[in-house]
């Protein structure tokens, strides 16, 4: 096993993707909506123009794509449906529960820092069953920085804010926009792959991953650690 693994100290999910099942969620809902907007949308658009990224980078990429303003209220038809859909039937992602334990276990410390704004994050939290796994103490969002993924200041404020050495800080992910801002803070990023482009994020710097359940091993965490 390398140095690197070794020397991990902290761990920094991204949310979305990662923690929860949201993607195959979120995508045809905003698809659907732009589509009745005028805007013929499929999920590779949405992927593209949303994934990883705060709602604003894709409000600018909408009126661009569009011509115009968008509905006012077109967010909060799109939060109501998302919502609606977390509370039926969004999952966690399979395999995060054994690897947050094995992350307790060797008392590797953690924290979610996500694209997304708080009331999301919370609200899908709870939903996938992880909320008590993630204090608000824990959790940041792109509402807490100036700039959003792909520019590192949400990582690096979670990192602040948690004590934690950069260099020392491993960061999951699952789009290019959040690889990037991970290298970008100076931390090693390993790329959620599983229904991703593999090929993209490597492209971004991530290591790719296709089981979250092989998390653990390649942090060396709950006890799969090789012996000094």
């Amino acid at each position: 096993m390398t140095g690197a693994r070794h020397a991990t100290r902290a761990v920094i999910f991204d949310c979305d993707g990662v923690l929860i099942d949201s993607e195959r969620l979120a995508g045809p809902i905003l698809a659907g909506l732009l589509t009745d907007l005028g805007l013929p949308t499929t999920q590779i658009d949405v992927d593209r123009d949303f994934k990883g990224r705060s709602w604003e980078h894709g409000l600018t990429r909408i009126e661009e794509r569009l011509g115009r303003t968008p509905w006012p209220d077109l967010h909060e038809r799109y939060r109501a449906r998302l919502f609606a859909a977390f509370e039926d039937r969004l999952r966690p992602i399979p395999g995060i529960h054994a690897a947050l334990d094995a992350l307790d276990a060797d008392g590797i410390p953690y924290c979610v820092a996500s694209g997304s704004d708080h009331e999301r994050i919370r609200r899908g939290l709870h939903a996938a069953g992880l909320l008590e796994r993630f204090p608000p103490e824990v959790i940041f969002s792109a509402d807490d920085v100036a700039r959003g993924k792909p520019a590192p200041d949400v990582f690096l404020h979670a990192a602040e804010r948690m004590g934690f050495d950069p260099r020392a800080s491993i960061v999951v992910e699952d789009s290019p926009a959040g690889v990037q801002a991970g290298v970008a803070a100076g931390m090693r990023v390993l790329g959620y792959a599983d229904g991703a482009d593999t090929a993209a994020l490597r492209a971004a710097g991530a290591e790719p991953f296709a089981d979250m359940a092989a998390l653990p091993m390649l942090l060396g965490a709950g006890g799969s650690r090789e012996k000094a």
